[in-house]
């Protein structure tokens, strides 16, 4: 039995002026968010582990841990702005990768400092998101991270294994 490839990658012709459009594989996605962060600080590739666990609890959880991570960053580039960089990152590549199946995801700008603007946002993701869409999200999501993981144990070197001592 061969190898398949499998993508989301999808072409369709819209016309002789336009490019099919292509959407790259989800693993393709979760290693280049890897390597991202990587470049980053390579102590936020153990956010993997988390961002895999976090998906059992729904995805407002999941939507507000970047902003958990935010708050406690005293400096642009530290520890917790790259673990919260890391797991927006994520979010968006999720809004996006689910965009062409027609599911839209709320994904607002919202600042950590204004409480209203992130309480809007968590009610937009109760609210406009339907069980049957979410049926649809949280299995993507979970595959997203699943490919996270492999691609993070793949670039983490030996002295990189997760600690409990992280946030």
């Amino acid at each position: 039995m061969a190898w398949k490839y499998y993508t989301l990658k999808r072409d369709e012709d819209k016309g002789k002026d336009q490019k099919p459009r292509q959407f790259h594989s989800l693993d393709q996605i979760a290693q280049t968010l890897v390597l991202e962060a990587r470049g980053r600080d390579r102590k936020s590739l153990n956010q993997s582990f988390k961002m895999r666990e976090a998906v059992a609890y729904g995805l407002e959880r999941f939507w507000g841990e970047h902003l958990r991570l935010q708050a406690r960053s005293k400096d642009n580039g530290d520890e917790f702005d790259c673990k919260s960089k890391y797991w927006k990152a994520t979010w968006d590549a999720l809004v996006s990768i689910m965009q062409p199946a027609g599911v839209k995801i709320p994904n607002d700008a919202v600042d950590v400092k204004k409480p209203k603007t992130v309480k809007d946002m968590a009610e937009r993701l109760w609210t406009e998101i339907s069980l049957e869409d979410q049926d649809i999200i949280l299995p993507v999501l979970t595959q997203l991270c699943d490919a996270i993981v492999w691609w993070t144990q793949r670039y983490k070197g030996p002295g990189d294994l997760p600690s409990d001592e992280e946030s």
